[in-house]
């Protein structure tokens, strides 16, 4: 009897628990999950500003690989029971999905958080695979430097951009994240550390892209970083035509001399704002400064879309802002894209950005560990977060079958070349083809939306245009769709030759389809 009170009493304090976290996630993430954040992020700048200047990051480097070696011979000598994968845990990723497969696989612990080097004569940075985004970016500002591609959001790290994708609004001249990166070491089945690039191991070095952690562990990475200038000047051109929007973003994207940085976002089937951007050192007389990055800022998004709103009341002026350097290389961050207006409804109000502002955004990590299965249940239900990338002679096309099957709205455009290299991404002819990402992230309100059909008949629409879907979202084809998708040709022989891979962990869809997240 007692034991069942004690068990009554636990499910109606976790009854209670669930509902407060669903009712009334905002009042956690305000008494909560924002003080913790800021604590975080103070501690982590902190603490890699420091060891950045001490340069004690190097030689701490070699013994935390040798770590990595120890725990994967430790895996050899007993037996190689199961498979491999990383500790770190799946709340502390950006995905919004948790994988199952880490509680059975024996997980290995890392602690590669580090930049490792600068170096200015041959214009790269090197550092291990947990490095973020922001951590970079505070780093090689003040070298007057920036990566050739730098993925918008803060905390997305080096490893995941490398073993997934990333795709900014440089693509279009530089490629994905993984066409600025030059040199990677990983730590294979074996234990033996190697080293890999366009003339050393070069097989490996173009499969590790797209691999998600299946061909070995990646320890660090050389990366392309190119000179920086103060502002970004940002033209804006609204449209109210799709097919006007699709034609410039195109234009624009094909140009021979393009500018350096474009981007787009549609927010409804026929309206939207496309953004042209090149680096200045000083704010020109035909624009204005806008310091987005301010904590008391508006959403980058609501601003955009102020521009179309302006457009349509028949104010027909280009808009040309100057945006410091680094506000625009997160611009999406404050508000996740645009995912936060769903989880701090009134996040944008005035009064709320001037007296918790300089809080925000809450970690994707935390809100992810304060995640109840209920919300869970309600973003497999109602919610999409996809990036599908296809040519871009098909972006009318497909922003029309997205609209058919999702109707959500905002959708980010970005335009990025994939070059004809060995690897999964596969192109017909030429040195290169420009491609569009289309960023489709909310709550679709298209008629007879459901979950898994509607996500499919857009992976097909993608698959038979010879496009392919981001990784880190939702995968709902069988593996012969997704061998279909991807070439697995390189990466199937990799498999084969690599010793003990296959082995130590499972083939890419293993890692990624829907049955092994939740």
């Amino acid at each position: 009897m007692y034991k069942l009170s004690v068990t009554m009493t636990t499910l109606q304090t976790e009854s209670v628990a669930e509902y407060i976290l669903v009712e009334y996630r905002w009042v956690v993430v305000i008494l909560a999950l924002l003080p913790m954040s800021l604590l975080w992020k103070i501690w982590s700048t902190f603490r890699n500003y420091v060891v950045f200047k001490l340069n004690s990051a190097p030689k701490m480097h070699d013994r935390k690989v040798k770590q990595v070696q120890k725990q994967i011979k430790d895996w050899l000598s007993g037996g190689r029971k199961t498979k491999l994968c990383t500790a770190r845990p799946t709340w502390q990723t950006m995905s919004f999905r948790q994988s199952l497969y880490k509680k059975s696989f024996t997980n290995i612990k890392v602690n590669l958080v580090d930049v490792l080097e600068v170096d200015v004569d041959n214009m790269t940075v090197r550092c291990e695979p947990l490095v973020t985004m922001g951590q970079l970016s505070r780093t090689l500002e003040p070298l007057g430097l920036a990566l050739a591609v730098v993925p918008e959001l803060d905390q997305l790290t080096v490893g995941g951009l490398v073993m997934g994708t990333g795709v900014e609004t440089s693509s279009h001249v530089h490629g994905l994240f993984q066409h600025i990166c030059l040199r990677y070491e990983l730590v294979l089945a074996d234990g033996s550390v190697v080293t890999c690039s366009k003339d050393e191991n070069p097989d490996l070095y173009y499969a590790v892209p797209w691999s998600y952690g299946t061909l070995g562990f990646l320890t660090s990475v050389v990366i392309k970083v190119v000179p920086a200038k103060k502002y970004i000047r940002l033209e804006y051109h609204p449209y109210t035509k799709l097919s006007d929007l699709a034609d410039r973003f195109r234009k624009e994207s094909l140009d021979d001399k393009p500018h350096q940085f474009i981007e787009a976002l549609l927010y409804t089937k026929d309206s939207g704002v496309v953004m042209l951007g090149d680096m200045v050192d000083e704010i020109g007389t035909d624009g204005k400064l806008n310091e987005i990055g301010k904590w008391y800022s508006e959403w980058f998004f609501v601003q955009v879309q102020r521009h179309l709103k302006k457009h349509q009341e028949n104010v027909r002026k280009t808009v040309v802002e100057y945006i410091p350097l680094r506000d625009y290389y997160h611009r999406h961050t404050k508000s996740l894209f645009w995912e936060l207006q769903d989880i701090v409804p009134f996040g944008n109000n005035v009064l709320f950005r001037y007296l918790f502002g300089w809080l925000m955004p809450p970690e994707v990590s935390l809100l992810k560990l304060t995640q109840p299965q209920a919300v869970a249940d309600l973003y497999e239900r109602a919610h999409v977060i996809q990036d599908m990338l296809v040519p871009v002679q098909h972006l009318d096309k497909a922003i029309l079958k997205f609209h058919e099957e999702f109707e959500v709205y905002p959708i980010w455009l970005c335009p990025f070349k994939v070059f004809n290299n060995p690897g999964q991404l596969k192109i017909k002819s030429g040195d290169w083809q420009m491609f569009v990402d289309i960023g489709v992230y909310g709550v679709p309100k298209a008629k007879g939306f459901e979950t898994v059909p509607s996500t499919r008949r857009i992976e097909s629409f993608v698959s038979s245009h010879d496009g392919f879907q981001m990784l880190y979202a939702d995968t709902y084809t069988t593996r012969e769709e997704f061998r279909a998708m991807f070439d697995h040709t390189l990466y199937d022989s990799l498999r084969d030759q690599l010793p003990y891979c296959k082995d130590a962990f499972p083939e890419i869809y293993g890692k990624i389809n829907r049955n092994v997240r939740k």
